[in-house]
């Protein structure tokens, strides 16, 4: 008698794994498609010259280089 009660309870144990494997594949699912990020875009992030994050990109300026001779 102990012996047909521990397969069953083996069995009502698989089964559980089993749905619960299976009710976290679905929520996962789930989550992947209800995702609002995710892009490459929207995870950048730009510094500017105050050190402040912003999402836009910074404009192209041009940088003033200064000669070795205004230096000596």
């Amino acid at each position: 008698m102990a012996r047909s009660q521990n397969t069953f309870l083996k069995k009502q144990r698989e089964k559980q794994r089993k749905q619960k494997k299976e009710e976290k594949l679905q929520r996962k699912q789930e989550r992947q498609e209800n995702s609002s990020g995710g892009s490459l875009d929207a995870m950048i992030a730009y510094v500017d010259e105050f050190g402040n994050i912003t999402d836009t990109p910074p404009e192209e300026r041009e940088e003033t280089k200064s000669k070795e001779e205004d230096i000596a």
